[in-house]
């Protein structure tokens, strides 16, 4: 129980909020209104177990790359708290715990469960050899609407992909804030980042087109599925949000980085499930 919850505590369990209100959100808009409870535990479940397998995976095949980086040296496979083989335990009981989630949904989500995993896990290899890895980030992240989606539906639908594009620009410039941190260690250690191969202040500045665009794709998906007025109130306050997080961190100061990273995005995922989902339950 020990190692357990040193494990939930190194995937940082809390931090599933960043992608579990647009997995929701992907949910209640197939459903335009609140799906049914069965579908809501099972959504949550895969999500968490999602989440918890692919960060444990990350730690674990980046855990020499961690204990090189004075930022993250103290993280638990460094320091030999747990043991990778704990590690890979977790990750591959949370990998089962994805599929079965999966599976009592519908047949589709059941059939696309390996690709989803296959996605998230490999996202952790990435920062070998494409500077692009944000990217890959926020193509994980990505599925989360899609998955929602997909979970209430049993198919596809053309305009949760609007969403999905959204998150995957939110999410990729978002962690390219983040890797600003480790511009210089990237570098030494022959890692693929965009601050480390373009510089800090280009990077800085992808990073806020990115969130331009994610803005002008939101627009696209509040048309195409018909949004009103709450809807609108919310994507005014992500705008504002992506303002302040950018207005913390220059390229000369990251000391609000984590401010930025962790308490802004968090609050933006919330207030946009929110806002959306009491206007979609009002339109019921």
């Amino acid at each position: 129980m020990k190692k357990l919850l040193m494990v939930l505590e190194m995937v940082k369990f809390e931090h599933t909020l960043f992608a579990l209100p647009f997995a929701l959100l992907g949910a209640f808009l197939a459903a335009r209104g609140i799906p049914e409870w069965r579908q809501l535990f099972w959504i949550l479940v895969a999500m968490f177990a999602a989440r918890s397998a692919a960060m444990a995976f990350n730690r674990l095949v980046d855990r020499k790359y961690d204990g090189m980086n004075p930022r993250t040296a103290q993280r638990h496979l460094p320091r030999r708290a747990l043991s990778p083989r704990f590690v890979a335990t977790f990750v591959a009981g949370n990998a089962v715990i994805f599929v079965l989630a999966a599976w009592m949904l519908n047949q589709l989500a059941f059939y696309l469960s390996p690709l989803a995993l296959a996605i998230i896990l490999f996202y952790s290899y990435t920062k070998r050899f494409t500077a692009f890895s944000h990217v890959a980030l926020g193509l994980a992240l990505a599925i989360a609407p899609v998955g929602g989606w997909v979970a209430v539906r049993g198919e596809f639908g053309g305009a949760i992909f609007y969403l999905a594009a959204a998150v995957l620009l939110w999410v990729g410039g978002f962690d390219i804030i983040y890797a600003c941190q480790d511009f210089q260690f990237d570098r030494e250690a022959g890692l693929f980042s965009l601050p480390s191969r373009i510089g800090i202040a280009n990077a800085l500045l992808l990073s806020r087109c990115f969130h331009a665009v994610m803005v002008l794709l939101l627009i696209q998906a509040y048309l195409e599925f018909r949004l009103t007025g709450l809807s609108w109130v919310g994507l005014a306050i992500v705008i504002v949000s992506l303002i302040y997080e950018h207005s913390l961190v220059k390229p000369n100061d990251f000391s609000r980085v984590n401010t930025a990273f962790f308490t802004i995005n968090g609050f933006i995922s919330i207030a946009l499930f929110v806002c959306v989902g009491l206007d979609l339950w009002l339109l019921v």
